[in-house]
């Protein structure tokens, strides 16, 4: 488990990144008093948008900011908190918040594609933050992660702890598309779209702006 990185080289403070946790934590607040019934209102489902795109549109939004639990909230918040921050100093703040939400529509739309039927509520910010790690592994892909292992701290490198997640999310990924049933479980189709948004998101801008994005 990622429990840090080097931020030895950042130059600003990441005001979206804390404000993106911050806004996923009240959220889930009031998600939690909320209930059910305000889980089925403004979580992405996938049928039910495809019925009626114009008055399901917020839910596009809504979803990202939406969490399962205590753990998918922790984890999610956790990998942002590492890795959205480096990201962050060298996108800028409003570029970063655009590219986070385009991630998080991308992601969206990706698992909806493989499950256009589905009437189950999709919700989390992991297709987000699984773009913020596609970029992350493209721009710092050398930089150092601090990894718990057992009891024991161990920096690893930033590329081979995302290479692993990503394959981790490939194999689960081909699995989840030949399951038909309606029900719940982890949108994995969702963090592979995400990451592939992300990834080429930045291939393209950095491309385009050397200065801001350096290659490392």
């Amino acid at each position: 488990m990622p429990i840090g990185d080097d931020n030895s080289t950042r130059k600003t403070i990441p005001l979206v990144t804390y404000a993106l946790i911050v806004l996923n934590a009240l959220f889930f607040f009031v998600e939690l008093s909320g209930g059910d019934e305000f889980i089925m209102q403004w979580a992405f489902v996938p049928s039910r948008f495809l019925a009626d795109p114009t008055g399901d549109f917020l839910t596009l939004f809504t979803a990202m900011f939406m969490h399962a639990g205590w753990v998918h909230l922790g984890g999610n918040m956790l990998y942002l908190w590492i890795f959205g921050d480096n990201v962050e100093d060298r996108f800028g703040h409003i570029p970063f918040a655009i590219f986070y939400l385009v991630c998080g529509l991308a992601a969206t739309f990706a698992q909806m594609f493989f499950n256009m039927d589905s009437n189950v509520p999709n919700l989390g910010a992991s297709g987000a933050v699984a773009g913020v790690l596609g970029a992350y592994i493209l721009m710092f892909p050398q930089q150092k992660v601090r990894v718990l292992i057992g009891r024991v701290v161990t920096p690893v490198s930033a590329i081979i702890v995302i290479g692993l997640w990503i394959v981790l999310q490939l194999f689960s990924g081909v699995a989840s598309i030949a399951e038909t049933a309606d029900t719940g479980g982890v949108a994995y189709m969702a963090h592979i779209g995400g990451f592939i948004t992300g990834f080429a998101l930045t291939f393209l801008l950095r491309g385009n702006s050397a200065r801001r994005l350096p290659a490392r």
